[in-house]
């Protein structure tokens, strides 16, 4: 598969959290462009912070694979990692990450800060903005719904309530 196919893959998984109510967020660990693992956000699902769409789908790689070092492999995820997911990506020695949004507020590819530029023991080759714009409509619309549905909630009566 191509970086392309593999970032769409990453980009249905997303689709797959926001129809759960989920921040859509999708990833995948490819290995010479075949997928190993995918997964989508389910914090809010499963009530763990963890679970990240990247941690998901890293620890699916390594089940798959039967071990802890992804070094010939490769994550597409359509948000920039956060903190915690970077570490992860340096832990389990992926080679690549590609992402599509960058995340101003937690990002650590750039967006935010730069993990990766730290002299940790493992840097991975970073790329970003592939299929950004979709991968950012993505996010937008899911946020834009959430304060739709957030404000019709404020403005309706509380039960038994009724105005005239």
């Amino acid at each position: 598969m191509t970086d392309e196919q593999l970032m769409r893959a990453a980009l249905e998984e997303a689709r797959a959290a926001a129809a759960l109510g989920e921040v859509p967020v999708g990833a995948v660990v490819a290995r010479d462009g075949v997928i190993v693992a995918r997964a989508h956000n389910l914090r809010e699902s499963c009530k763990n912070a963890t679970y990240h769409a990247e941690l998901l789908a890293i620890d699916a790689a390594c089940r798959a694979l039967g071990g802890w070092r992804l070094w010939q492999c490769e994550l597409f995820v359509t948000l920039e990692p956060c903190p915690m997911c970077s570490g992860a990506i340096i832990n389990s020695r992926l080679r690549r990450v590609v992402y599509g949004a960058r995340d101003p507020k937690a990002g650590c590819c750039g967006g935010l800060t730069d993990l990766f530029a730290l002299p940790f023991n493992h840097h991975p080759t970073i790329e970003q903005g592939l299929l950004q714009e979709e991968a950012q409509a993505l996010l937008q619309d899911f946020f834009a719904g959430l304060r739709a549905r957030r404000l019709k909630a404020k403005r309706r009566p509380p039960e038994g309530e009724t105005h005239e």
